[in-house]
């Protein structure tokens, strides 16, 4: 149980780390690691998990969408951007291959993500965003 607990510490620094990185670099996105920064922590401590949740990149990040009130266009676009370009590289690494079937599944899935962040999550405006 200890060993479990701290690996979703280490994991939530990793994904703390790189998601303070994506706020500051305009081509990676914060959102994604901020979210498996806030699992992880909550998964390994309540300090963590309040502590998380008081910084200014959680608020900034998540604070609307964890609450339902969604992500702003320019969230979503920085998502869809990171997740696309991740994808296609395990798509052309498949497709040279010739692994057919997980080129169809890999394409699908991503169909879905622009699919689901573009319907599926609530835009607002950036300037109706809590601070």
């Amino acid at each position: 149980m200890k060993l479990r607990k701290t690996l979703y510490v280490l994991l939530g620094l990793v994904g703390l780390l790189l998601g303070a990185i994506g706020a500051v670099l305009p081509m990676m996105p914060a959102f994604p690691f901020l979210m498996l920064a806030a699992f992880c922590f909550a998964r390994s401590s309540k300090r963590l998990e309040r502590w998380f949740r008081g910084t200014g990149l959680y608020k900034r990040h998540l604070e609307d969408y964890v609450a339902g009130r969604g992500m702003t266009w320019r969230t979503k676009i920085r998502v869809m951007l990171l997740v696309t370009l991740l994808m296609s590289i395990g798509f052309v690494m498949m497709g040279r291959r010739g692994i057919v079937v997980g080129c169809i599944v890999l394409a699908c899935i991503w169909i879905f993500h622009i699919l689901y962040f573009c319907f599926g999550v609530k835009t607002i405006r950036a300037e109706l965003r809590s601070d």
